[in-house]
Parts: C-alpha cells; structure tokens; sequence
C-alpha cells in the first residue's frame, strides 16, 4: 500500500488523516514485514495490536502469527478495513478504546501471546503504562512512537529526559535498541522522526507480585516537582506523608533528602518505596485519610 492507495482509500470512505489521534499512515509493506519479525512475533502466538490503522501491519501480522486481535478507536478505519474484505480469517477487529478496553480479556488466558502497537504521542504514556499491567502475559511487545517517547523510555538518571516512565520500565522490561523510521514511510508525511521499539519482561523482575501501583505512585510523586528536592517533591506531592518518616527512611537509604529524583537511579527509588513501605506499611507512611 503506497501513499498514493492510502489517500485513494481514505477519500473512497470520504476519510481524512486525524491529527489529533496522531493518524499518519505506514505504507510500506516490506517494512511492515521487518517490523513484525523484530518485535519477535512467532507462529504460535496471538498478537494484541494497538491501532489498527488501514490494516498494513495488520496483514504483515497474520502472516507470521497464530492470532491477531486488532484494536482500532476510529469507526471510520474500521469500516474502511472490514470493507476491504482481505482481512486475513486469523484477525479478529474490535472497534474499540485501547485506553479503556480489558486488554488482558482480549489475549486470553493461555497460550503465547505478544503486542505490536502504534501509540500516537497524546496517548503514549497512558498505553505504555497499561502494557506493562499485562507483563506476566507477554513475552514483549514491539511499539512504534514518537523518537520523544523513545528517549524517555531510554533514559538514565541525571539526564532532561528522565523521569517516571524511564523508571517505571528500567524496572519492569529490558527496552531494545531502537530501530528509527524515517517520515516518508508514512502518509500523511509527520514532522516528528519515529522510532520501533521492542520491551521485554524481566527475566528476574525487580518488582515482587502487587508492588507496582505503590512503587508508581511515589515515583510519579518524586517527579511531579522535577525543580524542588526530593524531600520536598514527596511532600508537596503527596502532602499526608509524614515529614518524619521520609527524612528517617531517606537516611536509612543513604539518600541525601536535598537532591533532586533525576539524581537516583530507578533501584535507589525502588528501595526508598520500599524503605517507607517497611516504616509502616506504604497507608500508615501516608498517614490516615482524613
């Protein structure tokens, strides 16, 4: 599919490119197929790909997968790829919210299953965020986004991209080299570079099973105030902390409370969590609601 057949599609469903759903189109077909083979996808597993698009990932999928699951939030795409009538019989498309669809029902309980997905910037972060809840089912998963996402997801402390979503991955998935697209292999042509990445779970994970949402919560609150300490942070983001409880477990951890979160590398914010956790229990360290 050139871009030449995406405008033809597109105007045969009196469509046009969204721009607020980041709607820019792959139309290489030889590069869809590279794509797919490096995020790892293999013959016996079921694949739950994010934005289906005009389907040209979508087909480079089923011909290397078991199973697709496709999820696309446009009605109009979905019925331009259901009017196609060349969706292979081994793709099941849902028109549907991958920000508020139940992923996990979707894969399935058994089998090996794997994402591939393209996140447009405005909702990157948030569908990231909902993947690595889906972790213990995934062998990996392969995600195209804006080369910004990238280098956040990629960063290492002390740097101006690192923040919560380094942390919370470096925690949870080893992020792959890579691999940059430029932007006329999609249409319409973006004015951002891209890149695909591949994530996989931990072999030996860092986080023990139900620590995530407390160790995201005061990671998220370390950085919500990137120019203040790190004492300082926690306690306007999270103002029923315990003044006394975090300047304790932050020198039992060897922190110095007036550096910033950029300074600590995600295992120091791993212990810290863990530190007032063990002060009380992370509800006791917050203090009682009121």
């Amino acid at each position: 599919m050139s871009a030449t057949d995406v405008r033809a599609t597109l105007a045969r469903f009196g469509l046009a490119p969204h721009r607020a759903r980041g709607q820019n189109f792959l139309v290489d077909p030889d590069l869809a197929a590279k794509l797919v083979a490096r995020a790892g996808v293999q013959p016996d597993e079921t694949v739950l790909e994010i934005g289906t698009g005009l389907g040209i990932l979508t087909r480079a999928l089923a011909a290397r997968a078991a199973r697709v699951v496709s999820l696309e939030v446009d009605a109009g795409l979905v019925r331009a790829v259901r009017s196609s009538g060349d969706l292979p019989g081994n793709v099941e498309l849902h028109h549907a919210d991958a920000l508020e669809a139940d992923l996990a029902a979707l894969v399935g309980p058994r089998g090996p299953a794997r994402a591939v997905a393209s996140l447009p910037y405005a909702v990157a972060s948030p569908l990231l965020r909902r993947l690595l809840d889906l972790r213990e089912r995934l062998g990996g998963w392969g995600v195209l986004v804006q080369a910004e996402v990238a280098n956040r997801l990629k960063a290492e402390p002390g740097s101006r991209d690192y923040g919560s979503l380094a942390v919370l991955h470096q925690l949870t998935v080893k992020v792959g080299r890579g691999m940059a697209l430029s932007p006329r292999c999609f249409h319409p042509v973006p004015r951002v570079l891209s890149t695909f990445l591949t994530l996989t779970p931990l072999t030996e994970p860092s986080l023990a099973p139900g620590e995530l949402p407390w160790v995201e919560e005061l990671v998220r609150a370390a950085f919500r105030h990137r120019r203040k300490t790190v004492a300082n942070s926690l306690r306007a983001a999270l103002p029923r902390l315990r003044g006394e409880v975090l300047l304790r477990v932050l020198h039992q951890q060897g922190i110095d409370p007036r550096i910033r979160a950029e300074a600590l590398a995600p295992g120091e914010l791993l212990q810290l969590a863990r530190g007032l956790a063990d002060a009380g229990g992370a509800p006791d360290a917050l203090g009682a609601a009121p």
